[in-house]
């Protein structure tokens, strides 16, 4: 394997960045790697509004390091009060590159999120007519229901009902975490595609719980078995234009971490890139890196590939990275995967 790789500057088609002090301290370590990136609505209030949609991006704009290339894509969050027309709105004036359904309770600020999704099958409708896609966090919250077995459960009562009556809808599958998420993302063919995220490809469920609760490893939805984080390798290296990178890099604060009723979330932002050359190198694929990251979700979302360029380089010794990021907010914890990397961005 080659000690130097050059691709296409990368999309990052998942990624929170909330407001803010936050937004100002981490919004800089996306930009320095990515450019572009799938901005998520969930602020409180949420963006539900082309207008908070706009004010929105103009706060990112804003919080831009000077001389930083980076264009936010925004979404809107799907509500049971949702105007299609002001949706339709939106993607017309090349706002919006998706809407995102968080079913309600599923994760940090979902709770004005769906509780039926027969209440919002007039937007889903206009977004089918106009080839907007769906970004779903794809999970019941049936208390019922073992978190565990939420994104196979979804997949089987919510996802394909919803595919079979709108099967013309584009819909993403928001970091899967399981291989029934796998299996099901290679049915639905060119209206079908799958993230995956940076933590997802390294962490399995024994990261968190085993030798005591570690609280920078819990994110949502939660990770499963290795048999599935396996599975999810497989997949983002495959080659298959269907899977792509979408590293829901979460940034909270330690102090929320850290709690009795810590926040989900993983923050990848700074040393993903590192993280999924040692990833892809460990599987033979480091040929295929730049699809996973840099070609395949700009083609779902209708955009060029970037015309620009991003070189990772590989030393003899292990890349070091704060243990912290300071913002404005508080100190976020950055990503820690657990073994040396020797991969780092070239500067």
């Amino acid at each position: 394997m080659s000690d130097r790789l050059t691709i296409p500057r990368p999309d990052d088609m998942h990624l929170h960045l909330r407001d803010g002090a936050m937004l100002a301290g981490v919004l800089p370590e996306t930009a320095r790697h990515f450019g572009r990136a799938i901005i998520m609505p969930n602020l409180v209030p949420p963006v539900v509004t082309m207008a908070e949609a706009q004010a929105y991006r103009a706060r990112i704009m804003a919080a831009l390091p000077k001389g930083a290339d980076f264009t936010p894509l925004m979404t809107l969050y799907l509500t049971e009060g949702t105007d299609a027309a002001d949706v339709a709105a939106a993607h017309s004036a090349g706002l919006i590159h998706a809407v995102k359904l968080y079913p309600a309770g599923a994760t940090t600020n979902s709770h004005g999120g769906v509780r039926d999704i027969t209440r919002v099958l007039p937007v889903l409708e206009k977004m089918a007519e106009i080839g907007l896609p769906l970004c779903i966090h794809g999970e019941v919250t049936d208390p019922d229901v073992d978190i565990f077995d939420r994104e196979a459960v979804f997949i089987d009562t919510v996802l394909d009902p919803l595919r079979r009556r709108l099967p013309q809808l584009r819909v993403v599958m928001e970091h899967i975490t399981t291989s029934q998420g796998v299996d099901y993302a290679r049915t639905g063919g060119d209206s079908l595609a799958a993230t995956i995220t940076t933590h997802h490809l390294i962490i399995n469920r024994n990261h968190i719980l085993a030798g005591g609760i570690k609280p920078h490893y819990y994110c949502l939805p939660v990770a499963k078995r290795e048999s599935h984080r396996l599975a999810l390798r497989a997949a983002a290296t495959s080659g298959e234009a269907r899977f792509f990178l979408g590293t829901d890099s979460a940034p909270h604060i330690d102090a929320l971490k850290e709690h009795a009723c810590g926040c989900a979330g993983c923050f990848t932002a700074t040393n993903t890139m590192p993280l999924l050359a040692h990833v892809f190198e460990e599987m033979g694929a480091l040929d295929r890196l730049a699809g996973f990251t840099s070609r395949f979700g700009a083609a779902f979302y209708g955009l060029p590939v970037s015309g620009k360029t991003l070189t990772l380089t590989k030393s003899a010794a292990p890349t070091i990275w704060p243990e912290k990021l300071d913002t404005g907010a508080g100190p976020v914890t950055i990503f820690n995967p657990g073994f040396p990397v020797f991969w780092q961005v070239a500067d």
